[in-house]
């Protein structure tokens, strides 16, 4: 790291101290609450009682924020009856527009005027023509003379004499009739097109955003639900909201978003973002490992240029579709994500392209999904995080930095179990769940109990199989932190039997995940785990158990 980013990571320090202070309070309030009752009996595992989502029912809203969703709805509906959510045009489609109807009117003023002066060419030429035989007839006949003039001067109207000259001159009487009419005809498209009435414009009432109609006329109980979220996103002010709410669509149209689904996009990333379980609310869990990206070919394949950076963004949205798939916009139901943001072995702020990608992805997530995460949990954080935090924070609201936990590496699986049940978390989180699990299929096969061990205490488990025909025994227990000494064994029920040693006695390291056994006995007895805590410290114990029938 530079001296220069050495710089920053200190300034910011303080600030992450204080968005690690929710997480410090959390954990003391877990501890108090485990010694006021019985160390050694099993409870359920606590969890954070400040993780809860806001009400979307209406009748659960303050005044103002009732207030503040009537008037949204008004000018939505308003908006969307008079085709004013969308952009028009480009304003470059408009320049360009204008400037080929100026040059269609400038080429049709140019064949008027061509028309026009060729008609008065004409009209000159004839009535010069005309000129010659009035003089000789006024050498040859002086007794014609005066009613020749008289005649002629009759006949010296503009419109008679264009036709009589006309009709001498050239024996076609119908070319000037003919000259007019070319006349008119120039000029008439032009008055056809500014008297042209304006078309009816079609009202589109069927805009939506993932999947929930906009327009409060459907009556569709997800549209207070997404409306809820601009509000909330902008403070409850309802105009900020609206432009939000707009930008967004806009956006979503340009970008083609509602088609994203079906896009085959970064394939290779499969690994770098996931969606797996729920949390204790029942929101849908994304996981996000920035350490694939220590893999240099993967990392240059998907920020080596502009390009690939613009792919990876948009691979990023298609995973926020896929993730907002697994919500339920209406109210009372899970209608946002818990993000675990994993940073072990993440390249880190050094890398430009990561952190300039990073940036955008904040932005554009931010701007367009509001509201739609709850928490946003970093585990195993490294010292550049807080170079990290202090690049990102300037462009996060302060609401958004609200929902930000942070979790040192020690600390992961204890954060974690805040939020998410531990049938829930991945064995390589200090969960109990398994890919493809085929003993424990759901959180109803076994739940998951917990007990407190003592500094330099000894604590046990007793499982019992009363059952013997035909079931195994399967179990999974993890402590926190480990550095116990282990051991399993079966003590059967008859006291003449012998105890079967399943583990024996063993060391268990800091860093070692869930263990998992099973047990079959042809006599009826119990499984007893034994916990050596031989540190200063006390441990958590988590443990769940079930028997399975063997056909």
């Amino acid at each position: 790291m530079t001296v220069e980013e050495t710089q920053v990571a200190v300034a910011v320090a303080a600030e992450v101290v204080a968005v690690e202070e929710p997480v410090k309070e959390c954990e003391k309030a877990v501890v108090e609450g485990l010694v006021e009752e019985s160390e050694s009996k099993p409870t359920t595992v606590e969890k954070s009682t400040s993780y809860k989502e806001e009400s979307n029912y209406l009748s659960d809203l303050k005044e103002f924020e009732k207030k503040a969703l009537v008037e949204l709805k008004s000018k939505l509906e308003e908006a969307i009856l008079g085709n004013n959510i969308f952009k028009k045009d480009e304003p470059k489609k408009v320049e360009e527009k204008e400037k080929a109807v100026a040059e269609v009117e400038e080429k049709k003023e140019e064949k008027t005027e061509a028309a026009v002066k060729k008609t008065e060419e004409t009209e000159a030429a004839v009535k010069t023509e005309e000129t010659e035989p009035v003089v000789k007839s006024e050498e040859t006949e002086p007794a014609v003379k005066a009613e020749e003039t008289e005649a002629v001067v009759k006949t010296e109207e503009p419109e008679a004499v264009v036709k009589t000259e006309c009709a001498e001159k050239t024996g076609e009487g119908e070319k000037a009739p003919e000259l007019a009419e070319k006349k008119e005809e120039v000029a008439v498209p032009v008055c056809k097109e500014e008297a042209k009435p304006e078309s009816s414009e079609v009202v589109d009432t069927d805009i939506s955003i993932w999947g929930v109609p906009l327009f409060p006329g459907k009556g569709s109980e997800g549209t207070d639900v997404v409306l809820l979220k601009f509000l909330r996103a902008r403070e409850f002010k309802v105009n900020e909201a609206f432009e939000m709410l707009k930008k967004t669509l806009q956006w979503r149209k340009e970008s083609k978003i509602d088609s994203i689904l079906d896009e085959e996009i970064c394939s290779d990333l499969s690994s770098a973002a996931y969606l797996n379980g729920v949390d204790r609310e029942g929101h849908p869990v994304c996981y996000n490992i920035f350490g694939v990206f220590d893999n240099e070919e993967l990392y240059q394949k998907t920020f080596g240029n502009e390009e690939k950076r613009g792919q990876f963004l948009r691979w990023r949205v298609q995973l926020m579709e896929k993730s907002i798939q697994k919500l339920e916009l209406r109210p009372g139901g899970a209608t946002s994500l818990l993000q675990i943001n994993d940073l072990k072995n993440s390249p880190g702020p050094i890398k430009k392209e990561l952190r300039v990608a990073t940036k955008q992805a904040v932005g554009l997530l931010q701007d367009n999904y509001p509201e739609l995460v709850a928490k946003n949990i970093f585990i195993n954080v490294p010292f550049w995080y807080y170079a990290l935090n202090a690049l990102l924070s300037p462009f996060l609201t302060q609401r958004t930095k609200s929902k930000f936990v942070v979790a040192r590496p020690a600390k992961v699986t204890e954060t974690l179990l805040k939020y998410i049940p531990a049938e829930e978390i991945p064995v390589q989180y200090g969960g109990f769940k398994r890919e493809n699990d085929t003993e424990f299929f759901s959180s109803e096969d076994g739940s998951v109990s917990e007990l407190t061990l003592k500094a330099g205490s000894t604590q046990t488990i007793e499982i019992d199989l009363a059952e013997v025909d035909n079931s195994t025994l399967v179990w999974d227990v993890s402590v926190l932190g480990w550095e116990v000494n282990y051991k399993e064994e079966f003590v059967p029920s008859d006291e003449g039997s012998y105890t079967i040693i399943v583990q024996k006695k063993k060391k268990i390291g800091a860093n070692e995940g869930p263990i998992r056994n099973t047990f079959r006995s042809n006599e009826p007895g119990k499984v007893v785990l034994t916990i050596e805590n031989t540190s200063s410290k006390k441990k958590r114990v988590l443990y769940r158990h079930k028997s399975n029938k063997c056909f």
